[in-house]
């Protein structure tokens, strides 16, 4: 509620305000809003205290220095103009994503090569250990599962081949095992849910 208070309506106007820019229509209008907006008093106000104090800065230095009657004016427009990229949200976000890139580049440059020596080192032998340790694993499994086919192999020889009823009932009883198993599936699920 704040920032929506602090946010003027009509900047362009107030800085055409005070130039005497604006034309009879407009004035009215501009001062009828002025009756019912807060935020654009505030700004009005906050800009003759800028161009009061710019007037006394300009003017109290150097006699001799001749500037343009309306240079507070311009010089105030000008700055409200200037500053309205400040009002965006995503301004500060790029702001703090340019600093820490820049800190980022900075901070590699400056200490890039002691960095290789303390950190990535280390990071290279970890990953060097985590990879010989993926590797052991998989040539376990794969071992341990060419020692199972080999096995399962010679007791299905054994077993299924060599007395041929025996067989033929034991592929039966495994393939009328593989057409149940769903539906008991769905059965133990369907029970698990009422």
């Amino acid at each position: 509620m704040l920032l929506k208070e602090r946010e003027c309506c009509r900047c362009e106007e107030i800085a055409a305000y005070l130039d005497g820019e604006l034309d009879a229509a407009s004035l009215s209008l501009f001062e009828k809003h002025l009756e019912e907006c807060r935020s654009c008093v505030a700004e009005l106000q906050e800009q003759r205290r800028l161009l009061c104090a710019l007037d006394f800065a300009l003017g109290a230095d150097d006699p001799n220095l001749s500037l343009p009657q309306n240079f507070a004016q311009v010089v105030a427009a000008h700055a409200e103009s200037d500053m309205s990229g400040v009002r965006r949200r995503g301004e500060n976000k790029l702001a703090l994503r340019l600093a820490t890139g820049l800190a980022v580049i900075a901070f590699l440059l400056l200490g890039g090569a002691r960095l290789s020596d303390s950190v990535f080192v280390p990071i290279k032998a970890v990953v060097r250990y985590g990879a010989s340790v993926l590797a052991l694993m998989g040539n376990t499994l794969y071992d341990a599962g060419a020692g199972l086919s080999v096995i399962f192999r010679a007791l299905g020889r054994r077993f299924i081949f060599e007395s041929h009823p025996i067989g033929l009932i034991a592929f039966l009883l495994f393939a009328g095992a593989l057409v149940l198993l769903p539906r008991l599936i769905v059965r133990y699920h369907r029970a698990e849910n009422h």
